[in-house]
């Protein structure tokens, strides 16, 4: 497999102390600056099945992200999580009963590898 692009972003639970939301943003954010047209208009590769996404994410508690939850994000490729880490950060924040159930601020890290399968 020929490594193609990699792309980062950041994502931020604000209130819940949520990593999976914030790994979930994180996501998102590297998805929404990277067009891959590239693939098909450089490369001329047009079955995406030979496309593959590997995901890190760095956050803190890792043991509570939730990947089955980040990878529904991925909408071409197979897609896998190659390693969560211990990262990110987290600050105190302010309680807000009606928007989730603590304080805390979790800040976490993506980045999104492509690879192809040429």
């Amino acid at each position: 497999m020929k490594r193609f692009v990699i792309e980062w972003g950041t994502g931020v639970d604000i209130h819940g102390g949520n990593v999976t939301e914030a790994a979930c943003r994180a996501v998102k954010d590297a998805l929404s600056h990277c067009c891959l047209c590239g693939i098909s208009e450089v490369v001329g590769l047009q079955d995406r099945s030979k496309m593959h996404v590997h995901v890190k994410i760095a956050c803190p508690y890792p043991e509570k992200l939730d990947t089955e939850e980040v990878l529904k994000l991925l909408p071409v490729g197979t897609c896998h999580i190659d390693e969560v880490v211990e990262g990110g950060m987290t600050v105190k924040g302010m309680h807000v009963a009606d928007m989730g159930p603590g304080s805390e601020i979790v800040m976490a890290l993506a980045a999104l590898t492509v690879y192809l399968d040429i």
